[in-house]
């Protein structure tokens, strides 16, 4: 029964010699049991007749016993199905692969696709020694056969290394099938060998190549070992050859595609190490597998477990940087690169000291966080190698790899100040002498622009002020102030420093008009800021060239804004004022407006009041500035945030008592009282730059708009203020084109009756065409000589009774001969009608006014059309206009201050009550301007009413 049900089962089906074993058994069986019935069958009779000895019988089942008894049996049977059951749980995981039954047909197999791979069980060749035991004793019943003597060995199923390789390969086998399924070149075969060698226990591979045995123990390449690193664009794998197959690997394929989805791409090597796979998308999930391959297929996919993310950025890139004696400048660019969904970015700015002795991974390094391209790295110590690098931060997002590390050393400290003294001219000996500064100018092409650099260009942190102010506030005074300051200047020293030519500054007002200076102070060791300075000196307002001088700085300003190497950001908007202002007139009030009528509304928390002239604690023009309502950020107790200065005592002669004939003790109080105001101005200039340096940097792009805004407003009004004088001189044309037309219809009405009407006798023709009767005509008289006639034909009418005998008409009046009258279809008669006559000279001169009001007409029909091509215009600039002017009210801290007549009677009136130098010149600019706004007024609030005619006037 057990054979029977093994000898049904598929491994016995496809491995013959399990087969064969199996029938081998059976058949052994089935003979022993014929021979046992027939011995006994035999034996038993002589038995019972007493002829043998029932020791024979004991004997026979002895011979049994020893050979065909039922736990040999058993065991045998265990063994083969331990053995069926062990080949049954390898080709079950065998999906991909055909058994193959015999020898020859693996033969006939192997031609079929370039390459093949069987996994061949190599059975014991040979017979099977308790089999033969069997045969043997069926052959020689009567020899003793011992079956221990005959007992197998351990079989390849029951030896633990064995099964361990069996298993080992069959993986190998398995993986490399199930990786090269789609694979119309290579086909997977097993088979079961005998074999003679007894090395070659269990199973091996065969690779066969166009049908020709190449390998009898081919390993399939294993999964290889893979590491990985990431960047922002690419994933590097460190492939490692797999434990098994490695001398078969031809190359390696690295697969991937982005995580949820199912295109893979592929990047081959040629060999084991690092593969890297570029051209990914930063901030985003991939998915990894690498596979050997050989040549006869590829091996199985080794996975990656996890999903491996791309670094959120590129690193940053072009890393700059610049050393002082304690501090470093870092700038950089942001990265080119930037995933999808990142939001948020900001930099980590890290340094170290550098050390050769360590590597650079090892060192401890520093980190500081920077939400701009720039970094200053500060309290490092002089003279010192440092590494600096920079990297991404993203934040849930994760951080960019390190940017390229660049090495600097910071400078060894100098002492400013007396370098300084070297490289400046001395332009004033006495006590304090006086060095200019030595500055280099830029040609930076803007009209109207100078700017000048101090020092050499650094790629250190910048802070830019604008100084407003009218002329004499000392905006000039207290630029030369700063930089002493800036320098480090004591007033003790007995020098000082001037950035400000005064000289050179009153030639440029004298020969021409005033420009907008910008001095760019870069920042340098010894320095008691730690930021480059660049100002932005404008010239006064209200100066004696009038207000077409203050346009003049506003259109200036606007080139230095929107200029590509003009100034693109403000710090501080600083307002210099003196501080004896106790009053705001309406000249001052001007002044304030139109400064702050260049700026938009970002700058407000940005300006601020730099007080000149100050002597007491309290300035009044704080006061008189609260007045004015100025936008500007405040202080606690509400006054606008300002700083007092005193810059008397900056160039003050020292110890000059003899030269102003002054005593010592005047002299030395004039010495305490400078010294007081230098320590005034220099706690002020402190407290400024200390504010400065925190407050937020704001773009003039919206301050560039209101330029932009306010120009074309000008021009809008300009043209405006055109088509209103245009529409004026078409309007009088008009006017005088309808009083001569008034005349032309005044002439045709009074020469309109120059026709008048007679009666006269008139020939009428009446029809006789329906009557059937005919009748004689004279062509010639134009008369009917007889009606009714019965003469129908023409050449016979010389028998008319009308025609006499001479053959003339008796009847006509002309008496005409008879060949000129003739048969026609109507009768003439004479009638009374009326006729019109015609007196020559009203005709004339009715015609001529006709002629001319026509005219009149269609030149007024041409100008109507001009007038209204001119309400067209003056409409479209209205609505400039007023989205100029509401779009200013959005944006620009001040209206324009000359838009209202009222405000500029008030100016006019000033001027001429403080009759200051070059009054009567500003007054006259202020009457043209009054002029215009009037115009401009006029048109304003006609656009509200809509009106569809006579907008004008």
């Amino acid at each position: 029964m057990r054979c029977n049900d093994a000898m049904k089962t598929t491994i016995a089906q496809q491995f013959p010699e399990i087969k064969k074993n199996l029938k081998t058994f059976e058949k052994l069986c089935f003979d022993f049991k014929v021979e046992f019935q027939r011995t006994l069958a035999k034996k038993l009779p002589l038995v019972r007749g007493g002829d043998e000895e029932e020791s024979v019988l004991a004997e026979i089942l002895e011979q049994r016993h020893i050979s065909f008894n039922n736990m040999n049996l058993n065991e045998w049977m265990d063994c083969i199905e331990e053995e069926i059951y062990t080949l049954m749980s390898f080709t079950n995981k065998m999906k991909n692969t055909k058994i193959v039954p015999s020898e020859n047909d693996l033969y006939k197999e192997v031609h079929r696709a370039k390459h093949t791979v069987c996994f061949v069980f190599t059975l014991k060749k040979g017979a099977v020694p308790y089999l033969s035991v069997l045969t043997n004793y069926l052959k020689e019943p009567a020899e003793p056969y011992h079956v221990e003597e005959a007992a197998e060995k351990p079989q390849w199923f029951s030896t633990k290394e064995v099964l361990e390789q069996m298993r080992h390969k069959a993986k190998l086998f398995i993986d490399f099938a199930e990786a090269n399924k789609e694979n119309n070149n290579i086909q997977f075969l097993t088979v079961s060998l005998a074999n003679e060698n007894t090395e070659t226990k269990g199973t091996s591979i065969y690779h066969y190549e166009d049908g020709k045995l190449v390998n009898k123990d081919f390993e399939p390449p294993a999964e290889p070992e893979i590491e990985s690193g990431v960047t922002h664009n690419s994933v590097t794998l460190s492939i490692r050859p797999p434990r098994f197959g490695a001398e078969n690997i031809t190359c390696y394929s690295v697969e991937y595609c982005v995580s949820g989805e199912d295109e893979w791409r592929q990047r081959r090597a040629s060999r084991a190490g690092e593969v890297t796979v570029s051209g990914l998308t930063p901030n985003t999930e991939y998915m990894f597998r690498c596979r050997a391959e050989c040549s006869a297929g590829v091996g199985p996919a080794k996975e990656i477990c996890d999903c491996i993310k791309t670094l959120p950025t590129s690193p940053p890139i072009n890393l700059l940087v610049e050393s002082t004696s304690r501090k470093i400048s870092v700038v950089w660019e942001r990265p080119v690169e930037v995933g999808p969904g990142i939001h948020s970015l900001s930099y980590i700015v890290e340094y170290t000291k550098t050390d050769k002795k360590v590597k650079c991974d090892d060192l401890h390094w520093n980190q500081m966080v920077s939400s701009v391209e720039s970094a200053e790295i500060d309290g490092l110590e002089p003279g010192t190698d440092y590494a600096v690098r920079v990297r991404c931060e993203c934040g849930v997002d994760g951080r960019s790899g390190e940017s390229r590390s660049v090495d600097v050393c910071t400078k060894k400290c100098t002492h400013l100040i007396e370098l300084l003294k070297c490289t400046s001219k001395c332009i004033n000996s006495e006590s304090p002498s006086v060095y200019k500064l030595p500055l280099t100018e830029e040609d930076v092409g803007i009209a109207g622009c100078r700017m000048y650099r101090f020092g050499k260009e650094n790629m250190g942190q910048n802070r830019t002020i604008i100084l407003l102010g009218e002329t004499g506030s000392g905006k000039s005074t207290l630029i030369n102030a700063m930089i002493n300051h800036i320098v480090g200047v004591e007033w003790s020293d007995s020098f000082r420093f001037r950035i400000t030519d005064e000289a050179q500054l009153r030639s440029h007002t004298e020969n021409r008009t005033s420009e907008v200076t910008v001095y760019k102070i870069n920042h340098q060791d010894g320095f008691t800021i730690p930021f480059s300075l660049m100002v932005v000196d404008t010239p006064g307002f209200m100066s004696t060239r009038g207000i077409e001088t203050d346009k003049e700085i506003k259109e200036q300003i606007d080139r230095l804004f929107t200029s590509v190497d003009g100034v693109s950001e403000v710090d501080a908007v600083c307002f210099v004022t003196p501080a004896s202002i106790s009053c705001i007139t309406p000249i001052q009030k001007y002044t304030f407006d139109s400064m702050l009528s260049i700026f938009g509304k970002d700058v407000a928390e940005n300006i601020m009041v730099l007080v000149t002239f100050a002597d007491g604690k309290h300035p009044p023009v704080i006061e008189a500035m609260k007045a004015l309502g100025v936008n500007c950020p405040q202080m606690e107790d509400n006054p606008p945030i300002h700083f007092k200065f005193n810059n008397s005592a900056l160039f003050e002669v020292r110890n000059s008592s003899a030269a102003n004939n002054t005593t010592a003790d005047d002299a030395d109080e004039n010495e305490s009282l400078n010294e007081m105001f230098w320590s005034i101005v220099t706690k002020s200039m402190r407290r400024f730059f200390v504010t400065l340096n925190v407050s937020n940097t704001k773009s003039l792009t919206q301050t560039k708009e209101v330029l932009r805004v306010r120009s074309q407003l000008e021009h809008s009004e300009e043209n405006l203020l055109m088509q209103f004088k245009l529409g004026l001189a078409i309007h009088e044309r008009i006017k005088k084109k309808a009083e001569l037309l008034e005349d032309c219809e005044a002439e045709i009405t009074r020469t309109e009756n120059f026709e008048f009407e007679f009666l006269v006798k008139k020939i009428v023709q009446n029809d006789i065409s329906l009557t059937g009767h005919y009748i004689t005509n004279c062509k010639e008289c134009q008369h009917t000589c007889h009606y009714p006639c019965s003469i129908q034909k023409d050449e016979e009418k010389n028998g008319c009774s009308a025609i006499g005998s001479d053959g003339h008409c008796t009847k006509c009046p002309g008496k005409c001969k008879w060949t000129v009258h003739v048969n026609q279809s109507y009768w003439w008669e004479y009638g009374e009608v009326r006729e019109k006559q015609t007196v020559p000279e009203l005709k004339e001169k009715y015609e001529n006014a006709t002629e001319a009001k026509t005219a009149i007409q269609t030149q007024i029909e041409e100008l109507l059309t001009e007038y209204e091509s001119v309400q067209d215009e003056v409409m479209k600039q209205m609505e400039t206009s007023d989205k100029c002017l509401n779009r200013l009210k959005e944006i620009a801290l001040k209206p324009n201050p000359l838009s209202t007549p009222g405000y500029i009677d008030m100016l006019i009136e000033g001027e001429k009550s403080e009759a200051k130098p070059g009054w009567r010149e500003r007054v006259h600019s202020l009457i043209v301007m009054r002029e215009k706004a009037e115009h401009i007024a006029k048109f304003l609030p006609l656009q509200t009413e809509q009106e569809s005619h006579n907008i004008l006037f």
